[in-house]
């Protein structure tokens, strides 16, 4: 479930009105700004946008990148876009890395469906007039290319149709692969980028009867080959993508040194989604409320957005 708090009358026009008083003259009132764009759905944020630009001659992403800075700007502009739009450019973004990984990348394909990812690929080729595939193909190599390639690339089947003989034989081709160290075959690769995610998660769960531990365990751990370790994110994403979520915020805060850029992006691209349960197993691994973590471990006008996209009065 979603955790966003959106009010049940919303006016776009009074909405659009705020904003441009919130940048208008000396200073800007951030907390304005939080008021609205956090307490609004992707389709009345789209709406906003529209009535700043009918009411003022302006694009509003323009002029709050212009008023604002740091995190706190970054976690709007997120916010701010259409969500096929935004996973375009964390795609974009993650492919300008220097990393021979791109779990970003990974995430984006496993966690949203063919006909998100469809679009994704649209508005990639709409902002960059370059395909996604295009631009993985550039920045990648070797199987890790091909892997990723296929995920970007996928359409996969969405219905709740799944065939366990089909499961069972692929769960052994993996588990094979796993023990010969072969996993970097067409096989696999085929396994991986054609199949639905129900599908998979028969897979996985078969492995598991019959291996007796997951498949992701039997993995090699912390490997230094890149195709390895974009093979066992993309396992995590297609087996539970929740806990996959929760791992990410995990790290994101634990770490040392908070990860700024992997905790706003978690956080905006699941509060309209999944983000209350994903909240929930945080509080289940961790022992402490996300909020709390968020709360302690972060400051100012960011704090106070990722707190609004958490559901919390600020």
């Amino acid at each position: 479930m979603a955790t966003i708090a959106v009010p049940n009358q919303v006016s776009v026009v009074a909405d659009a009105e705020a904003l441009y008083k919130a940048c208008k003259g000396w200073g800007t009132d951030e907390k304005a700004i939080i008021d609205v764009l956090g307490r609004r759905n992707a389709a009345q944020r789209r709406q906003i946008r529209f009535a700043y630009q009918e009411l003022y001659k302006e694009d509003l992403v323009r002029r709050l990148e212009r008023e604002l800075t740091g995190d706190f700007e970054k976690a709007v502009y997120r916010w701010i876009l259409d969500p096929a739009d935004r996973d375009a450019v964390l795609a974009h973004v993650e492919l300008r890395k220097s990393s021979d990984e791109h779990p970003v990348l990974v995430e984006i394909s496993c966690t949203r469906s063919s006909e998100e990812l469809l679009s994704i690929r649209r508005a990639y080729h709409a902002r960059y007039k370059r395909s996604l595939e295009e631009d993985v193909y550039d920045n990648t190599k070797g199987d890790t290319r091909k892997l990723l390639i296929g995920l970007v690339s996928a359409i996969r089947y969405e219905g709740q149709k799944i065939n366990k003989r089909q499961a069972k034989y692929e769960a052994k081709q993996l588990h094979e692969a796993i023990k010969d160290k072969k996993l970097n075959n067409d096989e696999v690769i085929r396994i991986f980028t054609t199949r639905s995610k129900l599908q998979l998660q028969l897979t996985f769960n078969l492995y598991r009867e019959e291996q007796g531990t997951s498949i992701t365990k039997n993995l090699p751990n912390k490997s230094k080959n890149e195709f390895i370790e974009t093979l066992r994110i993309t396992v995590r994403c297609f087996k539970d993508p929740k806990k996959y979520f929760e791992k990410v915020l995990r790290n994101s805060i634990q770490r040392l040194g908070t990860d700024e850029d992997a905790l706003t992006r978690v956080i905006v691209t699941r509060a309209e989604k999944d983000l209350k349960e994903i909240k929930e197993l945080y509080y289940k691994r961790n022992s402490v409320r996300l909020d709390e973590a968020v709360d302690k471990d972060t400051r100012g006008d960011y704090k106070d957005m990722l707190l609004t996209l958490l559901g919390n009065e600020v």
